[in-house]
């Protein structure tokens, strides 16, 4: 097609050649007037609510997720999960894995019967675990793990990486067991 025989845009439509200029920085709290690209309401508040220079956050401001020694049995320590596993919990489940390992913990039983949520960057946290924890020797298997946490699991390929077990006794029960070739 040549330029001649293009159709004709439709209004308010820009053209390749233009491109959008960036966001002016927000003005230091107390300066006055407007921030370049829209007005602000009432009281220095931009639409949507907040005042002036203020960021929203998405993460609630108690991320808490508790990554405790519920039993040990023999060289396994069963770690009780409790807590959503997101960006801002993440690294505490890895650190405290590893931790873990490192006092001298050869198995690690990861009991997920209390996590509700777990996303991309807990599924993250658990293969940098798992990397650390394999390279001295150790393992991690996961215990209690619900079904949609489960299924992401297999998508990922990650049940390949993880011995993934329905509760905890299964988990020691199979380490136990004299077919075990872990």
């Amino acid at each position: 097609m040549t330029e001649e025989t293009w159709p004709p845009r439709r209004a308010g439509r820009r053209g390749p050649d233009v491109r959008c200029a960036p966001r002016a920085v927000a003005a230091a709290p107390g300066a006055s007037g407007a921030r370049a690209g829209g007005d602000r309401g009432p009281a220095g508040r931009v639409p949507g609510g907040l005042a002036a220079g203020t960021v929203a956050s998405a993460a609630p401001s108690t991320a808490e997720l508790r990554v405790e020694v519920a039993l040990r049995h023999g060289d396994t320590a069963v770690v009780a999960v409790a807590g959503e596993i997101d960006l801002h919990t993440a690294d505490t489940l890895r650190a405290r894995l590893v931790e873990l390992h490192g006092a001298g913990t050869r198995r690690l039983v990861a009991d997920f019967t209390a996590v509700p949520f777990c996303d991309a960057a807990g599924l993250g946290a658990l293969v940098a675990a798992h990397n650390q924890v394999s390279a001295t020797g150790g393992e991690i298997a996961l215990a209690g793990v619900r079904p949609a946490q489960l299924r992401l699991l297999r998508i990922t390929g990650l049940d390949r990486l993880f011995a993934v077990h329905a509760d905890v006794p299964d988990a020691l029960a199979d380490h136990d067991s004299p077919s075990t070739s872990r």
